[in-house]
């Protein structure tokens, strides 16, 4: 196919990506024949697909504002994505203007994307990362240059831990991003759940995300909480996303339907 002008050149058009199928998934426009072919196969496996997504960046916006009311004005979002309406900074500044927001992503779709939309904004920015490497970021003049690591900052991982694998430590991950952070800061973490699911749907979305170069490992409520080790849970604990402080209590019904988990955990003082 005809290679896009918002495409870097260095990047693979033919190979699915987690990142441009989940934006297919929230109905937007930045993938390719090969990301809606997968992400086509991920519906046909798990039906759900699209409400996950869904489901999931209703759960980010209602945790953000739930930090921003919490006194929280300074937001790192590693795994942040192709940018699409209601990114953070978006919505910390609808309660509080003066936020700051880093997003660290790995895609180099995502990330030329939004140096697009964040270009001549000074409380925002965007770097090329991997979460895998959690001191790199912690050290990356971008994040250094805007977030004063010494107050609060909310540290997002929604939607990406399902692509760190067992091996990769994930645990050691949070650990290393919890230990450089400052009393009253907090951890948002959602993923994909394996819970209530059938041993033959499971393996058919690890197949469909294997074409990727991020293969899927779900995760259990129990290894999910494990993650906030050093964090005080803030109610309602970890719970599909849509249990996590709905706006209005039908919007909780057949919750598990959503595939993610997620929980906010607070971090001492």
């Amino acid at each position: 196919m005809q290679r896009p002008d918002w495409a870097p050149e260095t990047i693979d058009i033919e190979r699915p990506s987690v990142a441009r199928m989940y934006d297919y998934y929230l109905g937007g426009s930045h993938n390719f024949a090969a990301d809606r072919a997968a992400a086509q196969a991920m519906v046909a496996a798990v039906p759900e697909a699209p409400l996950m997504a869904q489901a999931n960046r209703a759960f980010l916006r209602r945790a953000v504002q739930f930090l921003t009311e919490a006194g929280v004005r300074q937001f790192l979002d590693i795994g942040s994505g192709i940018p699409t309406v209601g990114n953070v900074h978006e919505i910390a500044r609808r309660s509080a203007p003066d936020s700051r927001v880093v997003y660290v992503d790995v895609d180099p779709v995502a990330v030329a994307h939004s140096r697009e939309i964040l270009a001549g904004d000074a409380r925002a920015t965007v770097v090329q990362e991997d979460l895998r490497h959690p001191e790199r970021i912690l050290a990356h003049p971008g994040v250094r240059g805007l977030l004063d690591l010494d107050e609060p900052v909310a540290v997002l991982v929604v939607a990406v831990l399902h692509f760190v694998s067992d091996e990769d430590r994930p645990a050691r991950i949070l650990h290393t991003l919890r230990d450089a952070l400052a009393p009253g800061s907090y951890l948002v973490i959602s993923q994909a759940s394996d819970e209530g699911r059938g041993t033959e749907e499971r393996a058919e979305a690890q197949r469909v995300y294997r074409s990727t170069d991020n293969p899927l490992w779900v995760r259990s409520r129990a290894e999910l909480t494990a993650f906030f080790d050093g964090f005080d849970l803030v109610d309602p604990g970890v719970v599909w996303v849509p249990q996590w402080r709905p706006e209005a209590p039908e919007n909780a019904e057949d919750a598990e339907r959503a595939v993610f988990m997620g929980g906010v955990g607070r971090f001492g003082g």
